[in-house]
């Protein structure tokens, strides 16, 4: 186990365990730091939101006046 744990600490070991299942091993940084990689600001999230809105009313729009 050792080995494939010190393989892991570099590069993805993927495991075969019979035909159908197949495992990848990788060492996990540290998850608050992975977290905090994949975190967006709240101003980030208010505008996406504001976007997805827009996106919709407009949507909304269209569909209005086609069926006119």
């Amino acid at each position: 186990m050792k080995k494939y744990l010190d393989i892991a600490k570099r590069e993805q070991v993927l495991i075969q365990r019979g035909k159908n299942e197949t495992f990848v091993l990788s060492m996990q940084q540290n998850p608050v730091e992975f977290d905090l990689a994949r975190a967006i600001t709240v101003d980030e999230v208010i505008a996406k939101v504001r976007e997805g809105l827009t996106e919709m009313f407009e949507r909304k729009e269209a569909e209005k006046v086609s069926a006119e």
